[in-house]
């Protein structure tokens, strides 16, 4: 399960290769290296997409907490154990099923996630990337939730795709 990554920093790699402005910063940071609960961006569908103004972009890119935080939850830190979503088990699990129902995907982007190596029986943090060394997409899912005080706060995860024993 990928509990690490690293996101892009670079304005221009949002615009060439994900054709969204970089999310507006506001006074906050996102993080390149990330950890659940980490303040990170995401990208998604604009929520006024389909008005058919050409003003009005088809995708935006926010900043987010890496760990999903559903409307219900008591506070943030849910997002240190909602950081990814099993693809077998995201339409029925009570911390993603509203977002997924409610169709809010996203796209995660990324230079590279770290998974654990075993083969020396300890586990060695392993970078993934692509070849190239371009940034890649991951599927994910956002939500929203509220605050006590009435902040709204976003919120995104990692979807994985399931293995299967035949």
């Amino acid at each position: 399960m990928c509990s690490h990554y690293q996101g892009i920093k670079q304005e221009e790699s949002y615009r060439k290769f994900f054709r969204v402005e970089p999310p507006a910063m506001e006074g906050k940071e996102g993080n390149e290296d990330m950890w659940p609960c980490y303040q990170g961006s995401f990208i998604r569908r604009h929520p006024h997409a389909e008005v058919g103004d050409d003003a009005v972009p088809p995708r935006e890119a926010l900043l987010g907490q890496y760990g999903l935080v559903p409307h219900w939850a008591d506070d943030l830190k849910l997002g240190r154990s909602t950081y990814n979503a099993r693809s077998e088990t995201v339409a029925t699990k009570p911390s993603f099923r509203d977002a997924w129902r409610h169709a809010r995907h996203c796209i995660i982007p990324a230079m590279a996630i770290y998974e654990p190596d075993w083969r020396s029986g300890k586990a060695a943090p392993t970078r993934i990337s692509r070849a190239d060394g371009q940034p890649m997409g991951i599927a994910g899912l956002w939500d929203q939730w509220k605050s006590p005080r009435g902040k709204i706060v976003h919120s995104f995860t990692m979807i994985l795709g399931g293995s299967h024993v035949t």
